[in-house]
């Protein structure tokens, strides 16, 4: 079977910036706790999994993490 190479195109509404997170200062979301760290890049929130800090991380605007949190604290995610 031959290899094939698939590249990923950018979604269409895509308007976030490549961000540098290497030098992002990752705070855990709750007080140590969780799996999940939290960063604040050039006005976006970045958020990435504590014990896999190479794998991807989930970009938000101020709009979109305000409308994660408030989803997340009625209930809608499972955050653990």
């Amino acid at each position: 079977m031959a290899e094939t190479t698939t590249q990923q195109q950018p979604l269409a509404a895509w308007d976030k910036p490549e961000l540098d997170l290497s030098k992002a200062e990752w705070q855990s979301s709750s007080r140590g706790l969780g799996d999940v760290q939290i960063a604040f890049v050039e006005g976006f929130i970045a958020m990435r999994n504590s014990e896999r800090p190479e794998s991807p991380s989930l970009i938000f605007t101020p709009a979109e993490w305000g409308a994660f949190v408030s989803g997340a604290r009625e209930g809608e995610f499972d955050l653990t």
